[in-house]
This record gives C-alpha cells, sequence and structure tokens, in this order.
C-alpha cells in the first residue's frame, strides 16, 4: 500500500501556474501508476491526468491538455503536476492517486481504477 502526501496548492490569480507535488512512501514506487484527480464543491470527483509507472504513458483529460503536465521522478518517489495557464473553473481540492499496476489501465480515468490516495491540497483560481 502507497501513502501518499501532496503539496503544492494554494490560491493564484487566472492565466497564473502551480506546481502540484505528490511524496509516495514504499520501494515498489516505479511499478505503480499514479495520477491526479480533482474535486470541486457540489461536484464529482473527476480524473485530470495519469502517468505509468516508467513515466513513459501519458494521459489527460480534455479541459487540462495543453496547459498541464504530469511528470514524475521514480528516484525521488514523487509525481508532479504542472499547471500553467489556469482558470477559475480549475478550482478543487486536487487528490493523488495510485494504482498498483504499472501500466495505464484501460479505464485510467476512472476513480475506481486506483487503490490508494492522498488527502488532497487545495487549488482556487482567482478571476
Amino acid at each position: 500500500q502507497a501513502q501518499l502526501v501532496e503539496s503544492g496548492g494554494g490560491l493564484v490569480q487566472a492565466g497564473g501556474s502551480l506546481r502540484l507535488s505528490c511524496a509516495a512512501s514504499g520501494r515498489t514506487f516505479s511499478n505503480y501508476a499514479m495520477a491526479w484527480f480533482r474535486q470541486a464543491p457540489g461536484k464529482e470527483r473527476e480524473f485530470v491526468a495519469a502517468i505509468s509507472g516508467s513515466g513513459g504513458s501519458t494521459q489527460y483529460a480534455d479541459s487540462v491538455k495543453g496547459r498541464f503536465s504530469l511528470s514524475r521522478d521514480n528516484a525521488k518517489n514523487a509525481v508532479y503536476l504542472q499547471m500553467n495557464s489556469l482558470k477559475p473553473e480549475d478550482t478543487a481540492v486536487y487528490y493523488c492517486a495510485a494504482d498498483r499496476r504499472n501500466s495505464l489501465s484501460r479505464n485510467y480515468d476512472s476513480r475506481y481504477e486506483y487503490e490508494d490516495w492522498g488527502r488532497g491540497t487545495q487549488v482556487t483560481v482567482s478571476s
């Protein structure tokens, strides 16, 4: 089981940037596909981006393509979500999640594919 801790959230103006980090415990981190989800008040938790264990494959939600970039450093047991050109609609709590499989599953955008979750970090984008 991986323990995940997110950081890097905060308040930013529209058009600005933030970089979220997710630190993971466990010596088998490189075996886990990782993802970010987000949840705005009153809304369902939605997929943002995912990356395979090796980092060779990434997937993004249409709403963030071209603005967000997901990467990982397996030597540091960490994944990073670089968020640029932020919009007020990006405001949400962002959660890091781990899938104990190395490759992205067919349903990589489903929250039910991920076994381990962090507690989240708040991102607020002001207009």
